[in-house]
């Protein structure tokens, strides 16, 4: 079995999928682009990712790319067969409230998350400056939605109760912001948010990802 991920080390999306291959207990090899021009090159753009972006993957000559549906992939293929750490439940009803955070942290959360982060670190890093009007709104929107977080987060550990892919979805942006952006107060200032914040973050195979990300 040999697993390849095609994708830079420091992407959110990638940590998703590196973060999750740790928890499956699985090996992995990865494969960094030399260039950005290398993704909208004609043989990556046939082979890699039609849209050239990362992450792709590819499992002993079976290739998939999107993180999330990478992240499907993995989690059906292999879960239970190296760890035994639950990412999708088994049960109909559980697997579906999965579903639904992952649905609800797509919509409202990395969309307004993923704005921020790129403002504040990546257009920086790539020699640009942060527009202040797209920080704000983006921000405006987030605290929106850790309002609700905080809400749905009441009398519970994790969003569905257990620690699943909805939460993890969650963890290689929000390091960004908190501990890069620093913005880590709009989760600390929120009780429920914090103390959810803290249980995913540390988690062990994060943890051994993120020593390497600043």
């Amino acid at each position: 079995m040999t697993i390849t991920v095609f994708g830079y080390s420091a992407s959110t999306y990638s940590l998703v999928i590196f973060h999750i291959l740790k928890e499956l207990g699985l090996s992995y090899e990865v494969v960094q682009p030399s260039s950005f021009e290398e993704i909208k090159s004609p043989d990556y753009l046939a082979t890699k990712h039609p849209f050239g972006r990362i992450p792709s993957l590819s499992d002993d000559g079976f290739h998939i790319y999107e993180s999330r549906a990478i992240a499907r992939y993995l989690i059906n293929k292999y879960q239970g067969t190296k760890t035994s750490t639950v990412l999708i439940p088994s049960d109909v009803q559980k697997a579906a409230l999965v579903d639904q955070f992952i649905s609800v942290e797509t919509s409202y959360y990395t969309q307004h998350l993923g704005k921020l982060i790129y403002q504040l670190i990546f257009k920086k890093r790539h020699g640009g400056e942060p527009d202040l009007k797209a920080v704000n709104e983006a921000r405006e929107e987030l605290v929106k939605t850790l309002d609700v977080y905080e809400k749905l987060l009441e009398g519970k550990d994790y969003l569905t109760g257990e620690f699943t892919l909805a939460d993890l979805l969650h963890i290689p942006a929000t390091f960004y912001a908190i501990n890069v952006a620093g913005e880590g107060d709009l989760w600390s200032k929120r009780p429920n948010v914090s103390r959810w914040w803290k249980n995913i973050s540390e988690r062990e195979c994060w943890k051994t990802l993120s020593v390497n990300i600043n």
